[in-house]
């Protein structure tokens, strides 16, 4: 009876030790989270955007755009207009939005999906393509040669530069800010893009002075020559009449 319980006792602790090594085994990893972009800490460093970041702050459309940034399976593209295209529009265009507008404006800017630059040349062919302001404020981009320019109802704003491009997060540089018709039924003023400086011409007024200072050398040698060669001239024919006066 005793032999029995201790074989029984001994098969029920075999049937359990796989069963718990199993568990073991089969137990879900936790992995951590992603990291997501901080879109404030990005803007404020990556470039000169603080025109741009303040009304996105103002208007909390960071917060739109940092919620999608989040969304890893979708991702966020901003373009960002930087400080001097903000100073190329007329003040009081901006100034006059009420804050609805200016929501609309910054919505404008950022599509809800991750696009790499190699994918811009799709996004031309698809054009127009929907911001977050939705299909009123659709942008058309445009792909010429690697040339990129984003086209609102407005402006013609080229991409400059790529400032983070990342998924799900992508940041392009604009000389331009996009002006939609439905924040501005009216074309606002904006400043032309300034003209290169023209090269310095290669010469100046000092520099013709001091070109002609060889010139005026060169003739005057010219002149001390003729004159030496005159005087030997004459002293050759005075010879001449000297030996003819002897022979006599």
């Amino acid at each position: 009876m005793e032999l029995t319980s201790a074989v029984l006792a001994i098969a029920m602790l075999c049937l359990a030790l796989p069963q718990a090594a199993l568990s073991k085994t089969t137990a879900p990893v936790e992995t951590p989270a992603p990291r997501h972009v901080n879109l404030t800490d990005l803007l404020s460093l990556a470039g000169p955007y603080g025109t741009f970041l303040d009304h996105l702050t103002r208007t909390d459309v960071i917060r739109t755009f940092q919620s999608q940034a989040n969304v890893t399976d979708q991702g966020v593209t901003i373009f960002a207009p930087e400080d001097s295209a903000f100073k190329a529009v007329d003040g009081a265009a901006l100034a006059n939005l009420t804050t609805d507008q200016l929501r609309s404006l910054m919505l404008c800017h950022a599509m809800p999906r991750f696009y790499p630059l190699s994918a811009f040349s799709a996004l031309a062919a698809s054009s127009p393509v929907p911001t977050f302001a939705g299909g009123q404020c659709a942008v058309n981009v445009t792909d010429a040669a690697g040339t990129i320019h984003v086209v609102s109802s407005w402006a013609r704003a080229k991409l400059v530069s790529s400032a983070y491009s990342t998924s799900p997060v992508a940041v392009y540089s604009l000389d331009r800010v996009l002006l939609p018709e439905q924040v501005f039924p009216t074309e606002p003023t904006v400043a032309p893009v300034p003209a290169p400086a023209p090269a310095p011409a290669a010469h100046g007024g000092n520099a013709n002075a001091t070109d002609g200072a060889p010139a005026a050398a060169e003739h005057g040698a010219k002149s001390l020559s003729c004159r030496v060669g005159a005087g030997r001239v004459f002293v050759g024919y005075m010879a001449l009449m000297v030996f003819g006066f002897l022979m006599m």
